[in-house]
């Protein structure tokens, strides 16, 4: 079996590891121009000297007017690019696979976003969409891979969970649509599909094309046949998370030590053939590890312990014990990353 720190050919691009930073929104960080700034430099070229193999880049709007906050980076104009850039090409300097996740938040856009808030159905205050708008959003998610492309990105996530845009069409909780975009799980997955097969098509077949979906749409059944509509519309790689919940637990075998996000994402691998990352409460290199070298994992995605600990990478494999989340009942870094009481340890340890 494969280890934590082997390395993973995708699409004829070498990933050294198989440890991935997972995107995490860094609120207050982007001004409302959604520009890069030196600040989020500094932060993912720190992962990435780390040795972290893959970083996923946090959360990049497709739409001014799909935002999750007036503060998020954007990918929705070329004037991105260069900021981008900067950010690629520093952190590839250390050999790292980069990705940039990109997003619309459909009926999570906030009121203070947008005047017009689109959803696949009606909901509270977003609007149903028209086919017209449906294939407009389409152009936008394949025209901010060309971005991501021209960036230097070695491929894009489709962000398909979390109750963003395209985990509302992926989910019947949410999707109510009566055309070819609702109803059968073949059709709530159309958009996605499309989207695949178009920036296939544009960016042509070096370029990664992952996707971040709920395991559980609503149920585990659903998420696996989502995965395998995913995998037939040639998806790369598939990162297994949170979806719309219609409040019913997956409970994981008793035997199973990790919650029942990261049990989702290992019986999708079980049903797919494409690598799946797996993420959520992966803390330790031992938790870590266990999931890759027993198969149940291709990757596995370290949130808050990257964030706590960005030589996270370079401590597990020499056997050094990294500075370790604290589980704060608030996670203090959100808030302000100054203040997560871990990473100030690993400042004080690294003036």
């Amino acid at each position: 079996m494969a280890g934590l720190f082997d390395e993973f050919i995708l699409r004829n691009k070498i990933i050294k590891n198989r440890i991935v930073m997972p995107p995490m929104v860094c609120f207050g960080w982007a001004g409302s121009d959604g520009y890069i700034s030196n600040k989020h430099i500094d932060h993912y070229t720190k992962r990435a000297h780390g040795c972290v193999g893959t970083i996923i880049v946090e959360a990049l709007c497709v739409s001014k007017d799909g935002r999750l906050s007036n503060d998020q980076l954007g990918i929705y104009s070329d004037s991105h690019i260069s900021g981008l850039s900067e950010l690629t090409k520093s952190c590839k300097e250390n050999g790292t696979l980069m990705l940039a996740q990109i997003h619309h938040a459909g009926l999570k856009t906030p009121a203070g976003v947008s005047d017009r808030i689109i959803a696949p159905s009606p909901a509270n205050n977003a609007k149903a969409m028209t086919l017209d708008e449906v294939y407009v959003i389409r152009g936008m998610f394949v025209d901010a891979a060309k971005r991501a492309y021209q960036a230097g990105f070695d491929g894009i996530e489709l962000h398909g969970a979390h109750g963003y845009l395209l985990n509302q069409f992926a989910s019947p909780l949410t999707n109510k649509r009566d055309d070819i975009y609702g109803g059968t799980i073949e059709n709530r997955m159309r958009l996605a599909c499309e989207m695949i097969k178009d920036i296939r098509k544009t960016i042509g077949d070096g370029f990664i094309i992952g996707y971040r979906m709920g395991g559980c749409e609503p149920s585990l059944d659903e998420g696996i046949q989502a995965a395998r509509i995913l995998e037939a519309a040639g998806a790369d790689i598939l990162h297994v998370s949170a979806g719309i919940s219609d409040g019913t637990a997956l409970t994981p075998p008793s035997d199973f030590d990790y919650n029942q996000i990261v049990y989702s994402g290992t019986q999708i691998k079980k049903n797919v053939k494409i690598p799946v990352i797996v993420v959520n409460g992966i803390r330790t290199p031992k938790q870590a590890k266990y999931l890759i070298e027993n198969g149940l994992a291709d990757f596995a995605a370290l949130g808050r312990a990257l964030l706590s600990d960005p030589d996270w990478p370079k401590k597990a494999g020499a056997d050094i014990t990294p500075f370790f989340c604290e589980e704060c009942k608030r996670c203090l870094w959100f808030t302000n990353g100054d203040a997560c009481p871990a990473f100030k340890k690993f400042r004080q340890a690294n003036p």
